[in-house]
């Protein structure tokens, strides 16, 4: 039965020693680590049988397992949340490498972009850099804002909606309507639309449209009728959801994660469908910083092998979305969590400047 006290308050400093050097060189070679290659290291002064007696007794604590009967051992979960949580220095991202990636994400993450390159840049640029697959969700609705719209007539009951959102983000939309608008109509509706909502969420307006439409047209007057006829039809889309989109980039990379072809079937549906994830994306959104799963920890099976990285990001000063890396469960810590919290606090920089 495993040692029912915490880690922290049970493993003494020698044995904290030894763990640490044994997790540093599990993930440096990705094969069991045997008790008498870690007492031939020049830190340690102490003899094999030592090594021996206190990996036994780590292993009774639950934070290394022997792969293999007579193998060496390897950290369990619990040991790589006891590695990261206690044992686990993560250098100033001023520190040259750290910083030098800084300097490279900061110069791709272009504030003249608009805010869904922006997204899809950091995603990119993230996987490229952990190689590993990134995860990104796009800003919640009611982060997104509405500037302007222009109404163009193609003919009978189609038109073409040109929308400004945040400022910089063009989107073009054909919609269709119950009965063919004039263009003096489409002009007017659009001129109203834009001085009643401009700078407004895409969420408010939604509300203020749903309203409307409600109330008593009788009593509507004719442009009244043509722009939230207009606004309905354009902001259909923006009325499925209250959420956001999850963006994946690097998905082949979980190819990586096992040799197990189930294991990796149940990631790539897992990513591919995106509900789950998204789920447990918003559980990070909501406490904010940066936040670390190993295995199990998530609550989610098909991440049982894997370890997920994230970090909230902000939009305006208010928290919008999250951003995070999968990877093994042997993943360089000290190395990809500043790179995932760098990321996310670059693109708040040059979402601020959007």
């Amino acid at each position: 039965m495993a040692n029912l006290e915490s880690p922290e308050t049970s493993v003494t400093p020698r044995a904290q020693h030894l763990f640490k050097l044994l997790v540093e060189q599990y993930i440096a070679q990705g094969t069991p680590i045997a008790s008498r290659a870690l007492a031939t290291r020049p830190e340690v002064s102490v003899s094999a049988a030592t090594v021996r007696n206190i990996m036994a007794e780590l292993e009774v604590q639950g934070l290394v397992i022997s792969p293999h009967t007579s193998a060496g051992k390897i950290p369990t979960h619990q040991g790589y949340r006891f590695f990261v949580d206690t044992l686990l220095s993560i250098e100033p991202w001023e520190r040259a490498r750290t910083a030098e990636r800084a300097r490279e994400i900061e110069a791709e993450l272009n504030p003249d972009l608009s805010p869904a390159d922006l997204v899809s840049s950091a995603s990119e640029l993230l996987s490229e850099i952990t190689e590993m697959t990134c995860l990104i969700t796009t800003p919640m609705r009611n982060q997104i804002s509405f500037r302007q719209v222009e109404f163009i007539g193609l003919g009978e009951d189609r038109v073409l909606v040109i929308l400004v959102l945040n400022d910089r983000e063009v989107q073009n939309r054909v919609i269709h309507t119950e009965r063919a608008y004039e263009a003096v109509e489409l002009n007017q509706a659009a001129n109203y639309l834009n001085q009643e909502f401009g700078g407004r969420s895409l969420i408010e307006i939604r509300e203020a449209v749903i309203a409307s439409v409600q109330a008593d047209k009788d009593r509507m007057d004719h442009l009244m009728q043509a722009a939230l006829d207009m606004a309905s039809a354009t902001f259909a889309e923006d009325q499925q959801d209250d959420g956001h989109e999850l963006l994946v980039s690097g998905g082949n990379r979980l190819l990586d994660l096992s040799s197990d072809t189930g294991t990796v079937k149940s990631l790539f549906d897992a990513v591919s469908r995106k509900g789950r994830v998204l789920h447990l994306l918003d559980r990070c959104l909501q406490s904010g910083g940066v936040q670390l799963f190993i295995g199990e920890e998530s609550g989610y099976k098909p991440l049982g092998d894997a370890s997920l990285i994230t970090s909230a990001y902000e939009v305006n000063g208010e928290l919008a979305g999250v951003l995070g890396v999968i990877g093994p469960t042997r993943m360089d810590y000290k190395d990809v969590i500043p790179v995932v919290d760098i990321t996310a606090r670059l693109l708040s920089a040059a979402m601020r400047r959007v």
